[in-house]
């Protein structure tokens, strides 16, 4: 209906297509109109964002309801500028008033540092005298310094320096040849860049060196591999091929599929975005909403050991660099496999031009396995399904990491999102018989390479049946009374005990694996007729660390979200009457990112985000009302040799899943890949290959 709605604009003006879907990302086409009306008011800026202001969330749901009769939302460009200056400037662009509707400057902060900023910082260093002087302490003569190389990192936050002034650290690498890897050669000194000045602004050295390492590379590049013996030999081609296309249909940016129907958004800091998700229902006949909205908010990688300046090895991957900016072109074969649709990713560069990141989100079907099966020992009747799975994904590279995101749609409901880590360790220079004090591992000669973790926070916007959920905790309870007793004489009673969370204190909860513990977005309003119970759907979720870095270290000053595995907090966009759809955005709507909307060089006092949004009001009733669920998970990741000198991929993987939400199970309909019925069996009958087309039940 929303799609008919879009096309039934586009009609009633000749010669014009189809207005933007209002969750679409911004075209090229807006994002430098966006800029030209800027720059016609405020002159010479540098852009480091222009994106999508999503509209209020009481407009849009009006709007998704009732996209006939329901104004659409007005275009608006959300932005960053850096002036001339250096101050930074928050702002928004009514693109369909042409015309500016904020301008505001944000003091004592840093935006994302954009590729372009990273790029440069490369060609400063190699220049830098004092650069070349370390270098040559430890071994590196001038006329090498075109094979020195750095990963310019935000510096987190330094109290030397504050966050007045825009800075990044470089870490330090060296390379004897073009193609070998420089993790294998890292430095020991670090060098504090000023974004403002373009220069050199200190470097800090360690109290004991490190020359560079004599050691030969260790490289993973295709030439290295054959000089070591070669590939292996024995695999066979393993083809997938769809004959008759894809089971999925694509209207702009909506993938309908399976019952499923998303709309597919990406942003330059989150980048994967999924809107409005919802399922087709054929007991009640009616597509019904689940998800509002999805999305990786932010992450941050904290590194282990505690030596100066390694304390600000805690990496913001989104809230610092942008993961959209970072987003991989996708190719055919290598990335993808199948039968693919892409879509692209465009935004703004540094002097306002709009760029495209060509394939960007891939989209494909994959075999799913057995989606269900049983077979009947009395008479081996069987029936077995095969199930398969629509895969919407990115990958960004940070640095030395590359992160593999994969939204999964199953057939049966479920929404599972896997995250893949592989890429590169980041490396530290160490002596030969070095004592790494247990902060990190030797995984090649002179090579250190730091404990640390990689944490991701999970923003899940719930519209389970509509908007007013509520969120409780379920813990595996052994049942009261010991045996014997009369209420539980052979002592094996056990059951879900449900924990309702009623404001932002209580939801602040950590993981436990002793209980099984999991969660339900559940609608109290709507009982499902047989179990009783509230519609709700299960987050599954194992791979969910504690935050390993003590309370008040600088990183749990700044990285608040990671305190604990769930928050959840009230989502403050009113549900309005359809005669306050001019409702303007309002601050309260900007609560997206959960370590705040500038992370970089912020000191954590107060710390930004999740815990200023609680504290402002611990008491705020979250039951039965809009609301936002927050998850923290991830991996500690204690480096080993077999993870260099690139990483095979290390997968982790949550769940949300169905629970009293469909009448029965949902996937019946899905044609069984071989099904016999008793009576078939007695009657000498075979049974049915109903997914092969060719062959007819006898």
């Amino acid at each position: 209906m929303v799609v008919e709605r879009v096309k039934q604009l586009a009609q009633q003006v000749s010669n014009t297509v189809a207005p933007p879907h209002p969750f679409d990302p911004l075209s090229s086409q807006e994002i430098e109109a966006a800029v030209s009306i800027i720059r016609a008011e405020h002159g010479a800026l540098f852009y480091n964002a222009v994106t999508l202001l999503e509209p209020p969330k009481a407009q849009m749901l009006s709007w998704l309801a009732d996209p006939v009769h329901t104004p659409l939302p007005k275009r608006v460009a959300d932005l960053v500028v850096i002036t001339k200056d250096g101050k930074v400037i928050d702002g928004h662009v009514d693109l369909t008033e042409k015309k500016i509707t904020k301008w505001q400057e944000t003091p004592n902060v840093q935006p994302l540092i954009t590729m372009e900023d990273l790029r440069i910082v490369e060609h400063i260093v190699r220049k830098d005298p004092g650069v070349i002087e370390q270098c040559g302490l430890i071994g590196i003569p001038p006329e090498d310094m075109h094979k020195v190389y750095c990963d310019p990192w935000t510096i987190g936050y330094d109290e030397r320096f504050g966050n007045g002034v825009r800075l990044q650290q470089a870490l330090m690498y060296y390379r004897p040849h073009i193609d070998d890897s420089q993790y294998t050669y890292p430095l020991d000194f670090c060098p504090i860049y000023d974004a403002n000045q373009q220069k050199i602004i200190h470097i800090d050295v360690p109290k004991v060196r490190r020359p560079i390492s004599t050691a030969p590379p260790n490289n993973y590049h295709v030439e290295s591999i054959e000089a070591m013996g070669g590939y292996r030999t024995d695999l066979k081609p393993i083809n997938i091929t769809q004959p008759e296309g894809v089971s999925f249909k694509i209207n702009g940016r909506i993938i309908e599929w399976q019952n499923w129907s998303i709309h597919v958004g990406f942003n330059y800091r989150e980048g994967l975005v999924l809107n409005n998700i919802t399922f087709f229902d054929k007991a009640e006949d009616k597509a019904r909403p689940i998800f509002y909205r999805l999305s990786l908010a932010e992450m941050v990688v904290p590194y282990g050991n505690p030596e100066h300046p390694h304390q600000r090895k805690h990496a913001f991957d989104l809230g610092e660099y942008g993961g959209g900016y970072m987003t991989n072109s996708l190719s055919l074969g290598c990335d993808c496999k199948g039968s693919i649709h892409y879509m692209d990713f465009e935004f703004v560069n540094k002097a306002g031009a709009a760029q495209t990141i060509k394939n960007a989100i891939c989209i494909h079907e994959e075999d799913a396995g057995i989606l269900f099966k049983h077979t009947d020992f009395r008479d081996d009747s069987v029936i077995v399904t095969r199930g398969r799975k629509l895969i919407i994904s990115h990958i960004f590279t940070a640095a030395n990491y590359e992160y593999c995101v994969y939204w999964i749609f199953h057939q049966d409901g479920t929404v599972q999102l896997e995250v893949k880590l592989t890429g590169i360790l980041n490396t530290y220079a160490m002596n030969p018989s070095e004592d790494t004090k247990g902060w990190g591992t030797e995984v090649y000669p002179g090579v250190n390479a730091h404990n640390h973790q990689h944490l991701f926070c999970l923003r899940i916007d719930p519209n389970i049946d509509g908007p007013n959920n509520t969120v409780f905790q379920v813990d595996a309870t052994r049942g009261p009374g010991e045996p014997g007793s009369e209420e539980n004489y052979y002592g094996n009673a056990f059951y879900p005990k449900k924990t309702k969370y009623t404001n932002p204190v209580e939801a602040m909860a950590d993981y436990d694996g002793s209980t099984s513990r999991t969660w339900d977005m559940a609608n109290e309003n709507k009982l499902h007729p047989y179990s009783k119970k509230p519609v709700s759907y299960k987050l599954v979720s194992r791979e969910s660390p504690p935050l390993l870095p003590k309370e008040g270290s600088l990183v749990w000053k700044r990285a608040g979200f990671s305190r604990h595995t769930v928050h959840v907090t009230k989502c403050k966009s009113p549900l309005v009457p359809p005669w306050s759809l001019l409702l303007t955005r309002t601050d309260s709507d900007d609560q997206i990112h959960p370590a705040g909307r500038h992370v970089p060089q912020t000191s954590g006092e107060p710390s930004k985000g999740l815990p200023q949004w609680i504290a402002a009001n611990p008491q705020e009733n979250i039951a039965n009302t809009d609301v936002v669920f927050w998850h923290t998970f991830g991996i500690t990741h204690f480096p080993a040799p077999e993870d260099y000198p690139v990483m095979p991929a290390e997968p982790m993987t949550l769940l949300l899943r169905p629970r009293n939400f469909f009448l029965r199970n949902p996937v019946l309909d899905v044609p069984p890949s071989y099904a016999r019925t008793p009576s078939q069996i007695a009657a000498g009958k075979s049974g049915c290959n109903c997914t092969d087309k060719a062959s007819v039940q006898v």
